[in-house]
């Protein structure tokens, strides 16, 4: 088995100024373990805070992940991640790759020298469902806080509870097309909107070069006209523009009109996303647009791959 070390929460400690930084391999990780880590190969890929990490690392990432699911020595895969943008980066990892073998992420809330240290719990249950060869069948998984979830939805609902993951609506993971053109050079922004906003940033985006947006809307995916206006401005320039809200959980709908609901932004090209948060939808729209897809199958991506 390979454990592919990334940095986060579960490899850091705190120094003499109190700040808390990466700094366990996973090596010693793993040592801490005794005996559970007798057939595990550490990889020692990054030591990275993941609100630090750019798309190329996430990149990076599943790379190094496809390169152990291609060694025959290697029966499952865990990757230790930081919380920040775990949700993130095991999408990736779940639309890039078809798992023979299992592939779980984990981490930690809490620091390696914290006297209430969750990541040795979490790696070793992530260790025993990476060895488990039937998870391979349910694509990308998290292992944490004694769930074991699928990554599709999957959100971050704390910042200081051990149980810190949901997911955002009932799924059972897509699956979806192997998506294996490599995302880091695909500029995706997103937009936060708020009662009273304007199309200041959606214009910034445009301006900036973004290649896609999505909108981490109000409610069921709404917005306001002034938004409206700035979506016929991407359509004009070919800029795709995905509908996601900063509600956590449920099934979105563009159903609201009044002239800066979900279906009047269905009316200028923008797609609607049923399941996936903002982080998440930022991932999908990336790997849709380096796969050149057309924008009846970015919204079928949206629907969760539903006809």
């Amino acid at each position: 088995m390979a454990v592919i070390a990334t940095g986060g929460t579960i490899a850091s400690q705190r120094d003499e100024t109190g700040a808390a930084k990466p700094s366990l391999s996973g090596e010693n990780l793993l040592s801490g373990l005794g005996g559970d880590s007798a057939s595990v190969k550490p990889v020692e890929l990054m030591a990275k805070d993941s609100s630090s990490l750019t798309v190329s690392d996430m990149q990076a990432i599943s790379d190094a992940v496809g390169v152990e699911l291609a060694n025959p020595a290697v029966n499952g895969v865990v990757v230790l991640h930081g919380t920040d943008a775990m949700e993130e980066t095991s999408l990736l990892v779940h639309l890039q790759h078809r798992l023979g073998k299992p592939v779980i992420f984990t981490g930690a809330q809490f620091t390696a020298d914290n006297p209430l240290s969750d990541g040795p719990a979490n790696l070793q249950a992530a260790i025993a469902a990476a060895a488990t060869p039937s998870n391979s069948d349910k694509g990308v998984l998290l292992s944490f806080g004694g769930k074991l979830l699928p990554v599709w939805g999957l959100y971050k609902r704390s910042a200081d509870d051990p149980d810190a993951f949901d997911l955002a609506g009932p799924s059972d993971c897509p699956q979806s097309p192997e998506f294996s053109a490599p995302v880091d050079a695909i500029r995706i922004d997103i937009v936060a909107i708020y009662p009273g906003c304007e199309a200041t940033h959606i214009d910034a985006s445009l301006d900036a070069g973004a290649k896609g947006i999505v909108l981490c809307a109000l409610g069921s995916g709404n917005a306001n006209a002034d938004v409206v206006d700035a979506l016929r401005r991407c359509r004009e320039r070919h800029v795709p523009v995905v509908v996601s809200s900063r509600v956590p959980e449920g099934h979105l709908v563009a159903g609201y009109g009044g002239g800066g609901g979900g279906h009047d932004m269905g009316a200028v090209g923008a797609i609607h996303s049923r399941t996936l948060r903002p982080g998440q939808a930022r991932i999908l729209l990336a790997s849709l647009i380096a796969a050149s897809a057309r924008h009846r199958d970015m919204a079928r991506a949206f629907n969760d791959f539903r006809d």
